[in-house]
């Protein structure tokens, strides 16, 4: 039996977290934008869900689920590099939270999510990446796309997530 997709992400997050990209991966999908979740960065840094549009703009979306977790999060502009937005997506009870100024609320969207829907607060400031790094986030993206469909046709393939 194949590897159900969901099965691959956030397996070591609470399930509220799993709730939270669920809830996300339903409102991108309504907006032409399909996400892959754990997706690796050159930086050694790992998006909880990036997601790609029609023109190839990338989306990054950082899912904090506990007050301490989104409180202690230091590493969050890592991202900012690699993707044209940056979204937070939090259950409701955080939203507040994130419009302190050091979440950078003219730069970074706020999505408030639950297991069955989500919605866009406040819209992510647009960045545009540099041509040369589009370039190599968008190969970057779909070749891991792709190992993780090969691993789910043939999982001893091995891990590829």
């Amino acid at each position: 039996m194949a590897t159900r997709p969901e099965s691959l992400c956030f397996t070591d997050a609470p399930p509220l977290a799993a709730h939270v990209a669920r809830g996300v991966t339903r409102l991108f999908c309504r907006q032409d934008l399909f996400a892959i979740c754990e997706m690796p960065l050159q930086n050694g840094r790992r998006a909880d869900l990036m997601a790609i549009d029609a023109k190839g703009e990338l989306t990054i979306v950082e899912i904090k689920v506990a007050k301490a977790d989104l409180v202690g999060d230091g590493k969050w502009t890592d991202y900012l590099g690699y993707c044209d937005r940056f979204f937070w997506a939090v259950p409701p009870h955080l939203a507040g939270i994130l419009e302190e100024e050091r979440y950078l609320p003219g730069d970074a969207g706020l999505i408030v999510a639950d297991r069955y829907d989500a919605a866009v607060v406040r819209q992510a400031a647009y960045r545009p990446l540099a041509p040369a790094r589009r370039k190599a986030e968008l190969l970057r993206f779909a070749r891991r796309a792709a190992r993780r469909l090969a691993a789910q046709i043939d999982p001893s393939l091995g891990d590829f997530t």
